[in-house]
């Protein structure tokens, strides 16, 4: 008999959930519907009684798990406005079930996924959990394609990012445009990458790059919240995905994840003559 069948057993049975989350920028929390903090593995779990989990249905189909996630904005950890930045979508999130009067004895691992868009309604948010069966309703292949279907500096890709980023100091914003003090970056060589805030409000965010000069870059899109004068961030390089870029500014013509060469769809039109 195990220990969960031995606790169903008894008279009277203490159950609390407990749900991890992980956001991509590494921030962890644990929270517990139960009324006090709870502690497991050495991950405190605050009391958030509001948090409620809907039904969750397993099974050895292999129709997607999903779960909706409710709860009061009771949380310092889940603050509105992290909610509103969008800092907890994405996040990877664990949701068990334990025994409140010996947390960690019990250890019942429900589900586990990724969090959808988080929504506010009011003083409440709601999230849609995608469990990891849902990976299968993506494609099974990569399809060709003439342009590089890697990310720079991923395990496909092999280029030492290390050579390719540099920290920064911004020294203020105009609409989209993060002006940088000492300047001194290649122009047009952070298009397609990426810039991530190392402090401030919007610490651990990442907005893509869609152009730089030598002293400014401009963002996909405005910052959460304000930037102060000073505030550091790390810039990284972007590629085009073109064979020419790979080949001429990484040296990595080897590692091309892409087809340049093959013929495309228009081929099946092409007759003799036609240019």
């Amino acid at each position: 008999m195990s220990a969960f069948d031995a606790i169903l057993g008894q008279e009277l049975a203490a159950f609390a959930f407990c749900w991890r989350l992980e956001r991509r920028d590494g921030v962890t929390i644990g929270l517990t519907s139960h009324d006090r903090d709870l502690t497991v593995a050495g991950v405190v779990y605050m009391a958030a009684p509001g948090m409620v989990p809907s039904a969750i249905a397993k099974g050895i189909s292999l129709e997607p798990e999903s779960m909706d996630l409710k709860g009061a904005l009771t949380s310092d950890a889940i603050s509105e406005a992290d909610l509103s930045a969008g800092k907890w979508d994405g996040a990877l999130l664990t949701l068990a079930l334990t025994e409140w009067t010996a947390p960690g004895t019990m250890w019942l691992e429900l589900t586990q996924g990724t969090l959808g868009a988080v929504e506010r309604q009011g003083e409440a948010f709601s999230a849609e959990l995608t469990g990891p069966a849902g990976v299968l309703a993506g494609p099974v292949a990569p399809e060709t394609s003439p342009g590089c279907r890697a990310r720079l500096g991923d395990r496909a890709c092999r280029v030492d990012l290390a050579r390719h980023r540099r920290e920064v100091r911004i020294s203020g914003m105009s609409a989209e445009v993060a002006s940088v003090m000492g300047g001194g970056m290649g122009a047009g060589a952070y298009v397609f990458g990426h810039l991530r805030w190392l402090e401030g409000e919007n610490c651990g965010m990442t907005q893509g790059v869609v152009a730089n000069d030598s002293a400014s870059v401009t963002l996909s899109d405005l910052p959460a919240f304000a930037v102060a004068s000073g505030t550091r961030a790390l810039i990284t390089e972007g590629c085009d995905k073109q064979m020419a870029t790979c080949a001429a500014r990484f040296a990595n013509a080897a590692n091309f994840r892409g087809e340049p060469y093959l013929p495309g769809m228009d081929l099946l039109t092409r007759y003799p003559g036609a240019n």
